[in-house]
């Protein structure tokens, strides 16, 4: 009988929730379950969550050197996964867990969600470029969520290193067809899940659903993610004067389903910049909902306007406005577009589907 392929998975975790500690937990929920592989981990999540998550703290320097010491780990894994950060402090931070995999002829996986790892590398400049490209060019295998973000590792590593692994929607968000044909589709039931981000457009959405309200249009919302310190008394000024929108706050997998059931439109008009490719998109697409977001970083991959739902321009409010007003009168073809977003996920982004693809390109 042969030995289990021994992976350290390296990178954050819940919580704080974001879409790449949701993917580093499906990872390695599911290759825990798989009787070729055994998983050691080493959760890099930082507690608090900041507008700025590139930005570099005392308390992080001290978190992440305190992490340092599970560098041991290296000696008895085979395979060394590791989902980076797309800033230099993001990437310097794994730098001794992958000069010893180096050392040790470990295969080393990097797996990004984002968009920011290439552009980032080109606004460096000298010792640090250097250094950066010395850790990202020990990546044997790179990993992109699709075809237009492979750019991010073409400064490292060679083409035919670079494999696409399409996102995922965990299996208790396929909703049953009995839940689906009992959703209403006759009034316009928002939705936002995301981190409050600036960039990630939620005032760009609070700010149209008061055009809403001052309009008689009429429509119900609900907005549930984390939101940083700094943000929370702008978002409150508005929550405090819209009459059909309720903050929900972090919610979990049980609390998600049933908003994502309780909703026929999600919106998320993101020009955050290190963006890959939403799950939050797929989330939504899978439970029955139209998509109102932009065509940001590798979201034009996995989403086409008037089939899936439609772009608005980033930080123009009204333009969401007019696609929410224009759904609000349209509600044959939004349940249309909604049904459409179901088949579409339950084909391409089952967990299934994802791990199968995970495993080929280890085993590659």
């Amino acid at each position: 009988m042969l030995k289990p392929i021994k992976v350290l998975v390296l990178g954050p975790l819940p919580l704080p929730i974001t879409g790449v500690s949701l993917a580093n937990q499906v990872v390695v929920e599911q290759l825990e379950q798989h009787p070729d592989y055994k998983v050691d981990v080493v959760n890099t999540s930082f507690s608090s969550f900041d507008e700025k998550l590139g930005s570099v703290s005392f308390k992080k320097i001290m978190f992440y050197l305190k992490l340092q010491v599970f560098f041991l780990k290296v000696w008895r894994n085979d395979i060394i996964y590791i989902t980076p950060g797309q800033t230099f402090f993001g990437v310097f931070k794994y730098a001794l867990y992958v000069i010893v995999a180096s050392l040790l002829g470990k295969q080393i996986i990097q797996h990004i969600h984002g968009n920011f790892l290439g552009k980032q590398y080109q606004m460096l400049t000298g010792l640090k470029k250097s250094i950066f490209k010395y850790i990202m060019s020990k990546t044997d295998k790179g990993i992109v969520l699709s075809d237009s973000l492979k750019l991010n590792f073409s400064a490292f590593i060679l083409e035919k290193d670079i494999y696409v692994l399409k996102n995922f929607v965990i299996d208790e968000l396929f909703l049953p067809d009995k839940t689906l044909e009992s959703k209403n589709y006759q009034e316009l039931r928002i939705v936002y899940l995301s981190n409050l981000m600036e960039e990630k457009g939620i005032f760009d959405l609070l700010e149209a659903l008061k055009t809403l309200e001052k309009q008689n249009i009429s429509y119900k919302a609900k907005i549930a993610g984390n939101i940083a310190p700094e943000n929370k008394e702008r978002a409150q000024k508005y929550f405090d004067v819209l009459e059909h929108t309720e903050y929900l706050g972090v919610v979990n997998v049980p609390q998600k389903t049933e908003l994502f059931t309780w909703s026929n439109t999600f919106v998320l008009p993101t020009y955050y910049a290190m963006e890959g490719q939403p799950i939050s998109i797929l989330e939504a697409m899978a439970t029955g909902n139209l998509v109102i977001t932009t065509p940001h970083a590798g979201i034009p991959d996995v989403f086409k306007n008037g089939v899936n739902g439609y772009y608005v321009v980033t930080e123009q409010p009204l333009t969401i406005v007019d696609r929410l007003e224009y759904i609000a009168n349209h509600k044959e073809e939004l349940q249309s577009i909604a049904l459409h977003n179901v088949k579409q996920a339950r084909n391409e982004y089952p967990v299934s589907k994802f791990i199968s693809n995970l495993l080929v390109i280890v085993s590659a």
